[in-house]
């Protein structure tokens, strides 16, 4: 694998298998997280998305297969490694009373005995860029907080709140019906208002498949069909953006590219077009600037990059 793909795809998803469309039980979800970690492509998946409220659920659950666990489990054949599972947790409810939970959360499964596990990032929804002020206030150092904000029209505001700040955005790239998906000139138009503000990002929903193309919304068979985003292309893109080699109307016409083929990896990096990248500058874009992406299938993403070669 060429070092640029190693780049790009490293921590890439998040497994939120809890969420539509998959909208698993617990107890499916934290299983087939468990089963990830342990496959060929485990260093592509990065945290467990779980709400605060159904931590004490996922516990129930995941309590004999976490790290720490495993001797006295029966899992013993999973104790490849010690290391905690990583769980990105999502403000549900009163934000003082979500963070009292994690607090507790990391206490107690900082202790082998409970099992290992850590929440290091939490992700809630804003409406106005004072929320973001606030909650940056109440929330701990250690615990790296990701904010959802509309990003039609112009969302330069949430971004300024953003700068300077460990904090993050999280945009949403699609839905189960075809009005969640939002235009590629709005991501366009976040991408490049946030390598302006120096503000990092990930995003979430609607990203099943990595080259935008026309696809079923949900599992169900009678699903509403919509053009989807492309994980690649938006986080090619996103490198482009942060490499400041690509003005508006090229990042658009990245996000709206529906032939794999136009994106080139090789030992040098990635090309589209008369654009290119090295893979160090990949590996730039996705440490400090497009994070990741939350996904409720690790297996489609993951299945359609080896289709394509791409892992």
């Amino acid at each position: 694998m060429h070092p640029v793909n190693k780049a790009f795809f490293d921590g890439l998803i998040d497994y939120a298998g809890l969420f539509p469309p998959s909208k698993l039980p617990m107890e499916k979800a934290v299983e087939r997280f468990a089963r990830h970690i342990r496959s060929e492509h485990a260093w592509v998946l990065a945290h467990f998305i779980c709400p605060v409220t159904r931590l004490g659920e996922f516990v129930e659950h995941a309590r004999v297969m976490l790290p720490g666990t495993w001797a006295t489990s029966g899992y013993r054949e999973m104790a490849d490694d010690s290391e905690p599972w990583r769980i990105s947790a999502i403000v549900d409810g009163d934000l003082d009373a979500c963070l009292d939970t994690v607090v507790a959360f990391n206490e107690h499964h900082s202790k082998e005995d409970n099992g290992l596990a850590q929440i290091d990032s939490i992700e809630m929804r804003v409406s106005s860029p004072d929320e973001i002020d606030r909650a940056i206030e109440e929330i701990p150092e250690d615990i790296h907080p990701y904010f959802e904000f509309p990003i039609s029209g112009d969302c330069r505001g949430f971004v300024a709140a953003l700068a300077g700040d460990e904090a993050a955005a999280k945009i949403r790239c699609g839905g189960v019906t075809p009005d969640l998906i939002p235009p590629t000139s709005d991501i366009a138009r976040f991408l490049h208002a946030a390598r302006a503000g120096g503000v990092r990002f990930k995003a979430t929903a609607g990203l099943h498949h990595p080259i935008r193309a026309e696809h079923a919304l949900t599992y169900e068979t009678d699903s509403p069909k919509a053009l989807m985003h492309g994980y690649l292309n938006l986080f090619m893109a996103a490198a482009f953006v942060r490499s400041g080699k690509s003005e508006l109307d090229a990042t658009e016409k990245i996000l709206e590219e529906r032939d794999p083929t136009a994106f080139r990896f090789s030992e040098e990096g990635v090309r589209y077009k008369d654009l290119a990248l090295t893979p160090g500058e990949v590996v730039k874009a996705r440490e400090g600037f497009a994070v990741g992406y939350g996904s409720c299938s690790f297996d489609e993403p993951v299945g359609d990059a080896k289709k394509l070669g791409l892992l």
